[in-house]
């Protein structure tokens, strides 16, 4: 059975082990995550569990959203996912920090940090182009784009400048260095995808 409950990115800092080494760690604001909706393979065709996270206004959600909190008998929620193949929990019950303890190996999901429109060298790693006299005004630009003639345009999926980050990342095989059941916050060892204030979603890891 996999685990998952959701959270808030709450920043990174440093904590000490026994043995006296320093952990780099981000800390996590995880749960209490409410059961809105528990989805079977006999009503559904797959298990699954929908959870609920950070408590918002009646008014600043839509009727269908509201309907399945209400159904549920939940206070509404801002945040509401999907958590596939999680059992052991029924409509009502809470999802706590305390569902993850030290030394378990998780993955987190979440949404990478925007960095606008970007150069090719920010953005796909590239090099500069040499900074001697006859290259001209076009140091960090792409390059060569290719054939003159044949076939006369530029090929698909060549790295050029774009938007960069605003994507789904997931950063595998993270350690949980400790679990503080009373703030609701887990401590995952490294970093994890997102700006400060984003939302992730902590597994159970695959690997």
């Amino acid at each position: 059975m996999s685990k998952a409950i959701i959270g808030r990115k709450v920043g990174m800092t440093q904590i000490f082990a026994e043995d006296g080494k320093v952990i780099p760690v981000t800390v996590v604001e995880a749960g209490p995550c409410p059961v809105v909706q528990v989805k079977t393979v006999e009503s559904d065709g797959y298990n699954a569990l929908k959870l609920g996270f950070l408590e918002a206004k009646e008014k600043s959600l839509s009727k269908p959203d509201l309907g399945q909190f209400k159904k549920a008998g939940v206070k509404p929620c801002k945040v509401l996912k999907e958590v596939r193949d999680m059992d052991g929990f029924t409509v009502g019950q809470e999802v706590k920090a305390d569902l993850f303890a030290a030394g378990e190996h998780v993955d987190v999901s979440g949404v990478s940090k925007g960095h606008g429109f970007t150069g090719v060298i920010k953005r796909w790693n590239q090099h500069r182009l040499k900074e001697t006299h006859g290259v001209g005004p076009v140091h960090r630009e792409p390059g060569s784009m290719g054939s003159i003639s044949d076939p006369s345009r530029v090929f698909k999926h060549k790295h050029l400048a774009g938007q960069y980050g605003v994507e789904n990342v997931t950063v595998q095989n993270l350690e949980v260095v400790r679990v503080d059941v009373k703030r609701n916050a887990i401590l995952i060892k490294g970093a994890v995808p997102g700006p400060k204030g984003s939302i992730v979603t902590i597994r159970t890891t695959v690997k």
